[in-house]
């Protein structure tokens, strides 16, 4: 499943680029910046060698025509404006967002206007965010994909109730400082009450 992801987020990547196997400029190096949470969250939850690998099905090879730009948060989020900024200005031609979810997609975005940034299932509305204008239609330099779950809050929610009969309140954790958590809690919230759970 991740490395179907992975190879997604690859095909966005490289339509974002504008260039495939065929019309490799020839010597042309091209600079992927990878925004991560730590070198460990990148090679266990991010497809890390999926995405190596997809690239060199495709004639891109780390070292030859590609460089990975890495920078790791190592779970301090605050570093994400300041992980951005490097990249830009290491002239990335693509970020790949793949650290903290919508903060670092935001963190990216606030970065720069121009570079093409990619994330891969978004557990969030990215319009609802105002990240992109539309689902169908993006605009800007954002892409990718969302796996949005609010709407599936309610049937996880009756699951849980059929399971446990006698369920009569729900506790949520979330980020509050995390936009994207934020509006999946007022989702249970919801959900919760037309199933007449509490919710806390």
């Amino acid at each position: 499943m991740c490395e179907q992801i992975v190879r997604f987020a690859l095909g966005a990547l490289l339509l974002t680029l504008g260039f495939s196997a065929a019309a490799q400029q020839p010597g042309k190096v091209y600079r992927i910046g990878i925004l991560a949470g730590s070198s460990q969250d990148l090679r266990e939850q991010h497809g890390n060698e999926a995405l190596q690998q997809g690239l060199r099905e495709i004639g891109y090879v780390e070292g030859k025509n590609i460089i990975m730009e890495y920078r790791y948060t190592e779970g301090n989020v605050a570093l994400l404006p300041e992980l951005a900024a490097e990249l830009v200005c290491s002239k990335v031609d693509i970020i790949v967002a793949a650290a903290a979810g919508y903060v670092g997609v935001l963190a990216a975005k606030n970065a720069t206007t121009t570079i093409p940034i990619v994330r891969s299932g978004m557990p969030f509305d990215p319009v609802e965010l105002g990240l992109v204008e539309s689902l169908a239609r993006p605009g800007g330099n954002i892409t990718g994909f969302t796996n949005i779950t609010t709407e599936t809050v309610g049937t996880r929610l009756e699951l849980l109730k059929e399971t446990v009969p006698t369920l009569i309140r729900v506790a949520v954790l979330y980020d509050a400082a995390n936009p994207g958590n934020v509006l999946h809690a007022k989702e249970v919230q919801t959900a919760g009450r037309a199933l007449g759970l509490t919710v806390q």
